[in-house]
């Protein structure tokens, strides 16, 4: 039955229960003092660098110059409070940042309260000089769906414009005039993109079932739309100078079309003529499986110097980086290999692509560059080590990108010719940051029950005692946990807290089941998967085979934890294997994929699954594969952890699931966070978290040797 709130987080530590406690060689808090940076740009034409510092819950924007790059604060904001900072993007000189403040709104048209104020913090974009001053407000962002910020600063540096309450909003940067709606176009409209030369404004105006791609003079007020279709079009890119827009097409929404059979996502690359709206298809895909859209398919589409432009496809399985020329012809593949990519940027002179992918080292990132027209990629970091997130300064000399190591967190770094070196001086790993008692976890493969082989990250304690070990699953499920502290900052956490659990006496797994990235597309988008059959749940049986065979893991004492998708991936394990785990944490998962299935993101595809014609059928097959299908054989003691505003997984997940439990009286705790979301905002809420989850286990999988 329910335990008080009390037993649950009872001390700071483990509870005193006989034999219960690990050892414990640091603290939460302690593995995860390190500040998390992100949003690392650069300005098109100055030696500067910005990028977001988060240090204990304190968001603020740092900057760094050539040729020194030693770091100052920008922005002194105070406090564990919530708020979160997106968006970042330097004036073109230089000396100013327009950001991004504060979370998206929810459904009911609020932002993210998590201190739990009287007055709900809007969404808000500012404005700071990097040289000194307070930040000053430039209007509302109130955008509506995960990191939906999108900030774009005028080419001559005095004008920022972003999407809210679905039109564009404009205002000067230097806030001397409040934000005006931009246009009065019907529609969705986001994705602004300035042309070059300033004069104009490419952006995409979202109908439901259909988009077009309009181009906005500003002086005339002119609407011109590129090619309008029923097609979705979407990802507006100028040219260089100005004459030309690469956008993607995709076809419209189809009405009663069935749910259970999954169907290819075709697509198509065009370019369009700023002067009359005419355009032209470039390249389009097959119509098979694995011709569809490809993952990253906007992030990596870039409009270079070189007459070329850069897309990304799958056609081969991978996830590579294409060119072709703006006057049409063959694409010409620019990353072959057996790997995939994922970040993408271009160099300052806009004639080669950064890039970041797993070449070579399938369980880390490495940052790689190629020349546009086609070349030898070269590796420009390699070894023990992870980096993502490449900019160059604007005078073409110095590449800087984020990285970290399997014992050190997330920096800033400068890549140099012999490898990368650490830039901050002034900000840091804190000395409390416990890196000498961390351990390098081991890369594992072990195959499923189908043949399918599986990769995983073993964190052992340095002191080996048959005890007892964890399965830890990520969420997404679109994602890959690595040989190093992640470049997401939920992972990053993620990964913090099972070096916590190993150095506690736990013998961790991590494991990347089906459906994660980086290891292709057939991997990715696997048969009979999430509500169609929940084929990935195999994987996690994988694993715990896995960690049977290992001598110094007690196989009566295996538990597994896990958030979002690692969420429903914890609840199948508790639910259809309580013989194997023995208790888990369930942070935020989907519990019913039967409630789930027709919430898609956009009304009209919602209103098409309600009216497909196998809608009974599917809602049958998603129930099936969901934990609440086999709560009568849940023995297991379970925690939930949630924010009772999560924006991606409804909190009725986990109220449903914890009367189907009471009901079958199943031992269950609750942490439930009033007006907290889904990536938990304050630094505090992940240690009483993690320390939850510590105790948790501690308790239920105690070092007597018994599960209690």
């Amino acid at each position: 039955m329910k335990t008080s709130f009390h037993s649950l987080v009872v001390a700071l530590g483990c509870v005193s229960l006989p034999g219960a406690c690990l050892a414990e060689g640091f603290t939460i808090e302690q593995v995860l003092s390190a500040p998390f940076p992100s949003c690392l740009t650069s300005a098109s034409h100055a030696l500067r660098v910005a990028w977001v510092f988060d240090n204990k819950g304190e968001r603020n924007i740092w900057v760094a110059d050539a040729p020194g790059f030693v770091p100052r604060q920008v922005t002194h904001y105070k406090g564990d409070d919530g708020q979160a900072i997106a968006s970042v993007r330097l004036t073109p000189d230089g000396k100013t940042i327009a950001f991004a403040r504060g979370s998206e709104v929810n459904k009911e048209g609020t932002s993210a309260n998590p201190q739990s104020l009287t007055k709900i913090p809007k969404q808000q974009a500012w404005a700071v000089d990097v040289n000194g001053g307070q930040p000053h407000l430039l209007g509302d962002v109130q955008c509506n769906s995960e990191e939906c910020e999108d900030l774009q600063i005028s080419p001559d540096g005095k004008n920022v414009v972003w999407p809210a309450k679905k039109h564009l909003w404009i205002a000067p940067i230097d806030g001397k005039k409040k934000a005006e709606q931009l246009e009065e176009v019907a529609g969705d409209n986001d994705t602004p993109r300035w042309s070059p030369d300033g004069k104009r404004m490419a952006f995409r105006s979202n109908r439901k079932d259909h988009s077009f791609i309009a181009m906005l003079e500003l002086a005339t007020k002119k609407i011109t739309y590129l090619a309008p279709t029923t097609s979705r079009d979407a990802g507006p890119v100028w040219s260089p100078d100005s004459k030309q827009v690469a956008f993607i097409r995709q076809p419209g929404v189809e009405f009663k079309r069935p749910l259970i059979p999954e169907f290819p996502q075709p697509w198509a690359l065009w370019i369009g003529e700023a002067q009359n709206g005419q355009a032209r298809e470039l390249f389009h895909s097959g119509n098979a499986m694995g011709d569809s859209l490809p993952l990253f398919a906007f992030q990596s589409l870039q409009f270079t110097n070189a007459g070329q432009i850069i897309f990304a496809s799958e056609k081969d399985g991978r996830s590579h980086l294409y060119s072709i020329a703006v006057t049409g012809g063959a694409p010409q593949l620019l990353t072959p290999g057996d790997f995939d990519v994922e970040d993408v940027a271009l160099s300052a002179d806009k004639r080669s692509v950064l890039y970041s992918s797993n070449q070579n080292d399938v369980d880390r990132r490495h940052i790689w560059r190629v020349n546009a027209t086609g070349s030898e990629p070269q590796a420009l970091t390699r070894g023990e080590t992870i980096e993502w997130s490449p900019v160059e300064t604007s005078d073409g000399k110095t590449l800087l990108c984020l990285g970290s190591t399997a014992t050190s967190p997330a920096m800033p770094y400068r890549i140099t010719s012999t490898g990368r070196e650490l830039i901050p001086k002034a900000f840091g790993i804190p000395a409390e940051f416990p890196q000498a008692e961390l351990v390098t976890p081991r890369q594992v493969m072990f195959k499923s029950e189908d043949g399918v082989e599986i990769h995983g990250q073993l964190f052992e304690p340095k002191n080996k005692q048959r005890g007892p070990a964890l399965i830890f699953t990520h969420g997404g499920p679109i994602r890959q946990m690595m040989l190093g502290f992640h470049y997401m900052q939920y992972y990053h956490n993620a990964y913090a807290m099972n070096q916590y659990l190993a150095s506690k006496g736990y013998t961790v797994l991590s494991v990347n089941y089906r459906l994660g990235i980086m290891y292709g597309r057939a991997f990715r988008e696997p048969p009979n998967s999430v509500w169609r059959g929940a084929s990935e749940y195999q994987d996690v049986v994988a694993g715990a085979k896995f960690l049977q065979t290992l001598d110094h893991v007690d196989p009566r004492r295996i538990g597994l934890w896990g958030g979002s998708y690692g969420g429903f991936l914890t609840a199948m394990g508790l639910a259809r294997n309580s013989d194997i785990f023995k208790a888990g944490v369930d942070f935020h998962g989907v519990h019913d994929w039967a409630i789930v299935l027709p919430e898609w993101s956009a009304e009209v595809e919602a209103k098409n699954a309600e009216a497909a014609p196998d809608l009974k059928e599917a809602r049958e097959l998603a129930f099936k594969s969901s934990p609440v299908a086999s709560v009568a054989t849940w023995r297991s003691p379970v925690l939930f952890i949630h924010g009772d505003d999560d924006r991606n997984v409804a909190f009725q997940q986990t109220t449903d699931l914890v009367e189907k439990l009471r009901a079958q009286n199943v031992a269950f705790e609750e942490l439930i966070m009033p007006d907290e979301i889904h990536d938990l905002l304050r630094w505090n809420d992940w240690v009483r978290a993690y320390r939850a989850t510590a105790d948790f286990f501690d308790r239920k999988l105690a070092a007597s040797g018994k599960p209690q």
